[in-house]
């Protein structure tokens, strides 16, 4: 984990994952494209960074490597207001300066005006405030490599485009990535409640068994095969989820989430960096509005404002997230063990429901449109 402070007059602290435990494949939509575009990451936009495949579907936009990627967004800050192996333990407010003291399992502490918590969907902070957030496992485990693309060059086309492969209990997604990584993603589903349950003791980024990886895809189609036998390694990410929070804004008003922190979707239409991004913009502009750079030492009544304003610009269209996130994992469990043939295969397939609305979504037009209706609440009110 580390924490990062801004360089502004005012402080405030960012507490988030460092991610070298996470060396995955990350993709991003047009609006997290577009929200790399307005934080100035232009480097990230680069092909040889991200590899965009030729349909041109949203929810396949362009894939990195996590780690290209994290490289690419931490250029972008000073490198002395980052803190590395900062595990958050607890934070409280100090009535005599209205700031906050934050403190951390190495027994060292910090001060800020406002903690934004994307310490991800196991977050100590958001679990501090609401203790009955912790995620819950869908019973979806997922085998997953990164490796060098020269491995499946001799299979034709999987480096032409990236592929998703439905079947009856399970699916299968291959892409290039960008500096030459190439990553494949299978897995297997099982009702969570089940007392047998296969993987429900497995925990994030564990070793996996290439043999039982195999095995699920031993009767698909010959690439998939192909592609299995040529990864060197695969590790097991359980999927979880969490319900949507009541407010994302804690602490006096001085604290509020971003990312898998705030809506723990449990990486569902690959649209988790896109949403974090979104939030990080919407963070941002927020905290600007209320408090421009050179004004004076904000109130915590104008804090608590800043927050309000990004709260309700990000937290309906992630709450519509969630919700359609939970019934697609109610309907894939009412599914298992239901024989389901070709054509209702093909029939299914063309009646789910086309995501673009996730990852078209203008959070600057929201945010405009939130800003000017707190407005005319403000003026009606004088």
């Amino acid at each position: 984990m580390a924490w990062a402070r801004s360089s502004w007059e005012r402080k405030w602290a960012f507490m988030g994952l460092s991610g070298s435990h996470n060396q995955t494949a990350i993709a991003l939509g047009p609006n997290g494209m577009k929200a790399l575009g307005r934080l100035g990451v232009y480097e990230a936009l680069d092909d040889e960074l991200a590899f965009r495949n030729c349909s041109g579907y949203p929810m396949v936009y362009s894939r990195f490597y996590r780690a290209h990627l994290q490289q690419a967004l931490v250029t972008h800050v000073k490198p002395e207001t980052i803190h590395l192996r900062k595990a958050f333990q607890s934070v409280e407010s100090l009535p005599d300066t209205d700031e906050l003291l934050i403190s951390f399992t190495d027994e060292s502490t910090t001060t800020a005006d406002v903690l934004l918590g994307a310490d991800g969907i196991q977050s100590a902070v958001r679990r501090s405030f609401v203790p009955s957030s912790a995620p819950k496992w869908t019973g979806w485990v997922a085998f997953r490599s990164v490796f060098d693309a020269k491995l499946v060059e001799h299979i034709p086309g999987v480096l032409d485009e990236a592929y998703h492969w439905w079947g009856p209990d399970r699916t299968f997604f291959s892409s290039k990535l960008g500096k030459n990584q190439f990553t494949i993603v299978g897995g297997n589903y099982t009702d969570p409640n089940a007392p047998d349950a296969p993987f429900k003791d497995a925990t994030w980024n564990s070793d996996g068994d290439l043999a039982v990886f195999k095995e699920y895809y031993k009767d698909w189609h010959p690439a998939i095969r192909q592609m299995i036998d040529a990864s060197p390694y695969t590790r097991l990410y359980p999927n979880t989820f969490a319900s949507s929070l009541d407010t994302w804004v804690h602490g006096n008003g001085q604290v509020t989430y971003a990312g898998d922190a705030a809506h723990a979707h449990g990486g569902a239409f690959a649209a988790g960096g896109s949403l974090a991004l979104d939030d990080a913009w919407a963070f941002s502009r927020a905290i600007l509005t209320a408090y421009p750079p050179g004004s004076p030492k904000p109130s915590k009544a104008v804090i608590t404002q800043a927050l309000r304003l990004y709260e309700a610009t990000r937290k309906p269209h992630t709450d519509r997230v969630l919700s359609t996130v939970h019934a697609n994992n109610e309907n894939a469990i009412k599914r298992l063990g239901q024989v389901e043939n070709d054509e209702q295969l093909r029939e299914r397939m063309k009646k789910r429901a086309d995501p673009f609305w996730i990852h078209e979504h203008e959070v600057d037009k929201v945010f405009d449109q939130v800003l000017a209706e707190n407005t005319q609440t403000s003026q009606a009110r004088l």
